[in-house]
C-alpha cells in the first residue's frame, strides 16, 4: 500500500488578523450583528489539538504523524482564560457553547473547564446550553463527572457500525463496541437527548446509512447524517466523493418512512425529520447542496486563542494576545465586537461560484465541527 503525505499549511501560528490598530474598549448590550445582520449566538469551542483518532477525512496519520508538532501546553489557553473570553461572548449575546477538539475529553481535568462554564449566565439570567462533542472513547469513564460539573448534552462522532469498517476509519483500530458502550454511558448520566453525527462518504461508508438508522430507531438517540465537507486541506476533498442529504432521507425514507418536522429554532443546522410510526427523528446537515451561511451565527475559538468566524475560514483573529496583554474586559469586548461586525463570511453559498479552493484553510482537527 502506497503512503500519501498531503502537505497542508500550519495555521496555528499564524499572525492576528483583522485586529490591527487601536481596540476601543466597548460594553456588550447582549446585541451584536455581523456585515449581514447575523447575530451572535453560538461559541465553539477547541480545548485541544490532540486526538487519539487518525480518521482518514480529519487528521490522516499519514500527515499527523508521531513526528508532528502538537501545540505546547503553554501556547494553549488555560480553562481561566478561556472562561474569561467566553464570558465576553456570553454578554455579546452568545447563548450556547459547544466544547470541541480535536477530542476534547483528553484535555485534562476537563470538567473542571465546564464547572467554569456553566457559572456563566446570559445578560438575563438565564444558564447558557453548554454541550460538548466527542468519539466518545472516554465518554464511559467521564459522563458523570461531566454531568454532576454542569453539562447538557454531548454529541458523538460515529461513522459506521461495522466494527472492521470503523477502525479502518478510526484508523488506529479502536473498536465500536466501546463508542456504543460510552453514547450508553452518557444516556445514563442523563446527557440527553444525545446526538450522533455521521459524516457520509460516497463510496466509503455510505452502506451504512440504513444500518445506523436501524440501530438507533426506537431510542432516545438522534441520529444525524454529515454531507463530507471541504473543511481543511489535508483530507482531498472532492464533490464526487459527497451523497446529498436528500439521498441520504429518500434511502432511509424507502424502507423506514418519516416525515419533515419543523426546526427547533432558527438558525438550527439539521434539517430534522421524524418517523411516521413514533420510533424517534433524524437529521441531515447539507453545508455542501443546501448552504445555510444567511443564518449562520457561530464564531470559533481555536485551543491557543484565535478566533475564526467560519468553519472554512482561512484567518484567525488572536485574542490571546488581548487577553494576556491585559485584564481589561472592556477591551476584549471591543476586540470580539470589531471582529463579528466585520463578518462576511459565506464560503458555503460562495463554493459553486469559486473555480479553485483557497490555498490556506483551517484544519477540522484544530477548530472543531
Amino acid at each position: 500500500m502506497n503512503t500519501r503525505v498531503i502537505p497542508i499549511v500550519d495555521l496555528r501560528q499564524a499572525p492576528a488578523f483583522g485586529l490591527q490598530g487601536d481596540l476601543q474598549r466597548e460594553q456588550p448590550t447582549g446585541l451584536l450583528g455581523d456585515a449581514l445582520g447575523r447575530p451572535l449566538h453560538d461559541l465553539r469551542i477547541s480545548v485541544t489539538d490532540r486526538c487519539n483518532f487518525r480518521c482518514v477525512y480529519c487528521m490522516p496519520k499519514d500527515v499527523f504523524d508521531q513526528q508532528y508538532n502538537f501545540l505546547p501546553h503553554s501556547s494553549l489557553l488555560s480553562f481561566e482564560e478561556i472562561t474569561r473570553v467566553a464570558r465576553q461572548f456570553v454578554a455579546h449575546g452568545v447563548h450556547k457553547i459547544r466544547l470541541t477538539g480535536g477530542e476534547p475529553l483528553l484535555r485534562k481535568h476537563i470538567e473542571r473547564l465546564v464547572g467554569m462554564l456553566a457559572a456563566l449566565r446570559t445578560p438575563d439570567g438565564r444558564e447558557i446550553d453548554l454541550t460538548l462533542t466527542t468519539n466518545g472513547t472516554l465518554l464511559r469513564q467521564k459522563a458523570q463527572a461531566l454531568k454532576d460539573a454542569g453539562l447538557k448534552r454531548v454529541t458523538v462522532s460515529l461513522d459506521s457500525l461495522d466494527d472492521a469498517g470503523f477502525r479502518l476509519m478510526n484508523d488506529v483500530d479502536f473498536p465500536v463496541a466501546r463508542v456504543l458502550d460510552g453514547i450508553d454511558a452518557a444516556m445514563a448520566a442523563g446527557l440527553g437527548p444525545v446526538k450522533v453525527n455521521m459524516v457520509v462518504k460516497k463510496g466509503v461508508n455510505d452502506d451504512q446509512i440504513l444500518p445506523m438508522a436501524r440501530h438507533f430507531k426506537g431510542t432516545p438517540v438522534i441520529l444525524r447524517f454529515i454531507e463530507y465537507m471541504d473543511v481543511g486541506s489535508s483530507n482531498g476533498w472532492r464533490m464526487d466523493e459527497v451523497l446529498p442529504s436528500r439521498e441520504v432521507v429518500q434511502r432511509i425514507a424507502a424502507e423506514l418512512p418519516l416525515v419533515e418536522v419543523d426546526p427547533n429554532y432558527t438558525g438550527e443546522t439539521a434539517e430534522r425529520w421524524r418517523y411516521v410510526d413514533g420510533g424517534g427523528e433524524i437529521g441531515v446537515i447539507s453545508s455542501v447542496t443546501q448552504a445555510f451561511c444567511q443564518d449562520c451565527s457561530r464564531a470559533r475559538l481555536s485551543t491557543e486563542g484565535q478566533v475564526y468566524t467560519c468553519l472554512f475560514g482561512s484567518e484567525g483573529h488572536d485574542l490571546r494576545a488581548i487577553v494576556r496583554g491585559s485584564d481589561d474586559d472592556a477591551l476584549l469586548a471591543g476586540a470580539i465586537a470589531r471582529l463579528w461586525r466585520g463578518r462576511g463570511d459565506r464560503y458555503s453559498e460562495l463554493r459553486s461560484e469559486q473555480p479553485a479552493r483557497p490555498l490556506r484553510k483551517v484544519e477540522m482537527s484544530y477548530i472543531g465541527g
